[in-house]
């Protein structure tokens, strides 16, 4: 049986120097308004070296100390498969700012988690403690731990827009609003004057920015808006063909994949008689309990979610704010544009419907 190797402690490693206890904790904590010798500090650091001493985390955190770790907290799993090409990039983002920042990453997965949801605080205490601040990312936020993070004023940053009552959220989102409205424009200058918007039934910043970017449109156009929310792609598609659609705005490719091969069933043409924008990327942790056929792959007109960007630029925000450079608020909340790509499910507007 291997026995377990004892923690080497400071006092060993000051009586290898030949310096005090408290020297060794002063080239540790490389202490503000204190020099050391370079000869002194150069004897620390062997003798640190020598013995593969390791620093007390939570000692440090108790102390006030930097551990200049960076937590990264997912309401929802990010490996499994199908959400691979969905988080990837911002875990890409982040991971290469940070490295650069020079801060470790430490991921809080379940141990927290409470009726099939993860969460922050576990038995009261905030699990996210460790890091000397945290990124959080996911389309399921718990708003009551979001109001107490504010109120604790722990340092984090939201991905993806998010606001809360306790005061003003830290966050780097895409700026939907904008995007939406940008396709509409699009539409709207292939001669489509009847654009719908299917979004999601249920309420989240993000669903709420693009709807605000379809009815901005439609009050510039003077177009009469029409919001369709039904979880039922046959409900909508049903709606869109009464109402004479010939444009719709869809929230997630799922829903627009369902109305695709639901068109194509029906004798319409894609997008010859009906064109489909999708409002970015879908979200991998929705579900739909309608049978989607087998569908090959669509060449989408949507707009292109800055991911990787938002992840790096979370990181140094949130590093801004540990050094004191930024306060929540105002600096620390950023929409980054979303790039429009044309693809083949948007074409001109049917000459017998457009005007």
């Amino acid at each position: 049986m291997t026995q377990r190797r004892k923690r080497v402690t400071q006092a060993e490693v000051a009586r290898l120097a030949g310096v005090s206890q408290a020297m060794v904790s002063l080239v540790l904590n490389d202490s503000d308004g204190v020099r050391v010798a370079p000869e002194t500090r150069k004897r620390v650091e062997e003798a640190l070296r020598q013995t593969g001493y390791t620093v007390d985390i939570m000692g440090r955190r108790l102390r006030g100390k930097s551990n200049r770790i960076l937590g990264v907290f997912t309401y929802e799993a990010v490996f499994p498969s199908g959400t691979a090409d969905f988080y990837g990039p911002f875990l890409g983002g982040i991971e290469e700012e940070s490295e650069a920042q020079g801060f470790d990453l430490l991921l809080f997965t379940s141990p927290g988690r409470r009726q099939g949801r993860r969460k922050v605080y576990e038995k009261g205490s905030n699990r996210l403690g460790i890091a000397d601040g945290c990124i959080l990312l996911g389309r399921h936020t718990d708003r009551d731990e979001l109001d107490r993070l504010v109120d604790e004023r722990f340092p984090f940053v939201f991905i993806g827009r998010r606001e809360s009552s306790a005061g003003p959220v830290s966050y780097v989102g895409g700026d939907y609003a904008a995007a939406t409205a940008a396709l509409h424009e699009r539409l709207w200058s292939l001669g489509h004057r009847r654009v719908a918007l299917v979004g999601y039934r249920e309420e989240s910043e993000s669903t709420a920015d693009r709807r605000d970017g379809y009815l901005r449109a439609c009050r510039r156009h003077r177009k009469t808006p029409l919001a369709l929310t039904d979880v039922d792609p046959s409900a909508v598609f049903e709606r869109l063909r009464a109402d004479r659609v010939t444009a719709a705005l869809v929230e997630t490719t799922e829903m627009a994949v369902a109305l695709h091969a639901l068109a194509m069933n029906s004798g319409l043409r894609v997008p010859e008689d009906l064109s489909i924008g999708v409002l970015g990327d879908t979200d991998p942790t929705q579900t739909s309990s309608w049978p989607l056929r087998a569908t090959p792959e669509i060449d989408w007109t949507t707009f292109r979610i800055p991911r990787r960007e938002m992840g790096s630029r979370a990181v140094r925000i949130l590093v801004g704010m540990l050094r004191g450079d930024i306060e929540p608020g105002r600096r620390s909340q950023v929409l980054l544009p979303c790039e429009l790509v044309d693809g083949s499910t948007v074409a001109e507007a049917p000459r017998t419907t457009a005007r």
